[in-house]
């Protein structure tokens, strides 16, 4: 059965990578039709809208009922991102064979990766867009679940956009309730089956992850006093006052958590600019910053506390050198007006127009600072030890995988198991929450992570390491299920 369930998990993968499913586009919202007419050898197989999506996306499922109605659920997303990074290669981008031979040429004339040029070389890493990132995983929960002959009842479920909202997992939540109590099914695991990057010899790639790190998107408005630049010190220039709060912030060990060897990477700035839209010789009335914070338990509660201190400490600094008072505030002080959000805009830059509008309509004077959250959180998620973790641990070690805490990329785990903390101090210091984005309760479901591995997606250079993906991969899939299937 290895060689055949290899195959077939190679067949889906190249099947899968030729679908094109950027974000965003109609290919990847005609892709769960045309996945599902593939699945009707299941039992059952559907396709459930994404309700209000600007973009017609759906999700897909399938059921394979077993004796049990306990029942391990096989998940992944299917969107990828653009393929406009290949430039001239963008024709066979979809193609593996083709794309891995047109590479090698181009690496051996050009030099740009010799640890690249190395993998293809050697046959055992295929190149193509979302081959990686994650269609093989897909493959191999397919080809698995074709092959599993034991009790568990499997359900195969695949998701659009998780590469830029995770509109498709947020909705999956209640779709995947409602599959539940329409079959009765007890959601006893949920498999994530997303990509490792590896850039080294594939022993951190070839992991099973038994929870997903958090991530908020932590940002400050600055409303300052705007003056002529040549009186600038009559005033408080909002761009200064800014450069004390990232200063203050970034890199800070207070807000990187740490799990005995495992450590998230430190808040670091993605857009720090002032509200100014062309030159004169007046001092920035406002600014806006967002930092991305990763998290293993700090609630947002506990991320947004913590902010608020290193706030304070850069606004002392900016009080000595300004010798004004300013104001340190959440946007929970206030109350939110009305606001329309422009969907084509992205969520941080819809919440820079949300905190504008706050400061208007409250009357907010100058100088002061307000922080909140700018985007969906992500909350970190961990399936705890007891029974289930240590039959996974027994059902992983025959295959030679490591074993970590958290999946050190953001992903949809985040919503389907269960949050460290509540969403409440989150959800009333998010401008935007329920105008530009809506959120469903977690879950609460165990949740791993067993997917193939590689290197460098996002990149032209994106390749999957095939022999762990084919034959590797779907094994360990059944030999999870079934570790799971006995404990019930």
């Amino acid at each position: 059965m290895t060689s055949e369930l290899a195959a077939r998990a190679k067949a889906l993968s190249l099947l899968l990578t030729g679908w094109p499913s950027v974000t965003g586009t109609a290919d990847e919202a005609a892709l769960p039709h045309r996945l599902a007419g593939e699945l009707q050898h299941f039992d059952a197989a559907w396709v459930a809208a994404i309700p209000g999506d600007p973009f017609g996306r759906s999700n897909v499922f399938a059921l394979k009922r077993g004796q049990s109605r306990r029942t391990v659920v096989l998940t992944g997303h299917f969107d990828t991102v653009t393929i406009e990074d290949y430039g001239a290669l963008t024709d066979v981008a979809l193609k593996p064979a083709a794309l891995a031979r047109a590479m090698i040429a181009r690496l051996q004339n050009s030099g740009e990766s010799a640890l690249a040029l190395a993998d293809l070389e050697s046959g055992t890493f295929l190149p193509g867009r979302g081959l990686l990132d994650m269609k093989a995983g897909l493959a191999a929960g397919l080809a698995a679940m074709e092959a599993y002959g034991g009790d568990a009842t499997l359900l195969f479920l695949g998701v659009s956009d998780e590469e830029e909202r995770s509109a498709g997992a947020r909705a999956a939540i209640a779709q995947l309730r409602d599959a539940a109590e329409q079959h009765g099914l007890d959601i006893a695991l949920v498999i994530n089956l997303d990509s490792i990057s590896d850039q080294e010899d594939g022993r951190t790639g070839r992991i099973v992850t038994y929870g997903s790190i958090g991530k908020q998107l932590l940002c400050a408005h600055v409303e300052g006093v705007p003056v002529h630049a040549g009186y600038a010190q009559l005033g408080v220039n909002a761009a200064y006052v800014m450069a004390e709060l990232v200063r203050a912030i970034e890199l800070s060990p207070r807000l990187s958590d740490r799990t005995g060897d495992e450590v998230a990477a430190p808040p670091t700035a993605l857009f720090a600019k002032d509200g100014k839209q062309g030159y004169n010789v007046t001092t920035p009335a406002s600014a806006f910053a967002y930092w991305n914070t990763l998290q293993h338990r700090q609630s947002g509660a506990e991320v947004l506390d913590i902010a608020m201190d290193l706030a304070a400490d850069a606004v002392t600094a900016a009080e000595a050198r300004s010798g004004q008072k300013i104001a340190l505030q959440r946007a929970s002080d206030f109350p939110m007006p009305a606001f329309t959000p422009d969907p084509a805009l992205s969520l941080p830059e819809q919440t820079r127009l949300a905190f504008a509008a706050l400061v208007k309509a409250n009357d907010v004077r100058g100088p002061a600072v307000i922080l909140g959250f700018g985007s969906i959180p992500y909350p970190a998620v961990l399936l705890k030890d007891g029974p289930l973790r240590r039959a996974i641990s027994s059902a992983v070690t025959p295959f030679g995988l490591g074993e970590v805490n958290f999946f050190a990329g953001i992903s949809d785990m985040s919503f389907y198991g269960e949050a460290a903390g509540d969403l409440s101090v989150v959800a009333a210091n998010t401008p935007i929450w329920g105008s530009g984005f809506t959120m469903p309760a977690p879950g609460g479901w165990p949740c791993i992570n067993i997917g193939p591995w590689g290197r460098d997606y996002h990149t032209w250079l994106e390749r999957l390491h095939a022999p762990y993906a084919f034959e590797t991969l779907p094994r360990v899939l059944l030999s999870v299920i079934e570790a799971v299937a006995k404990l019930g």
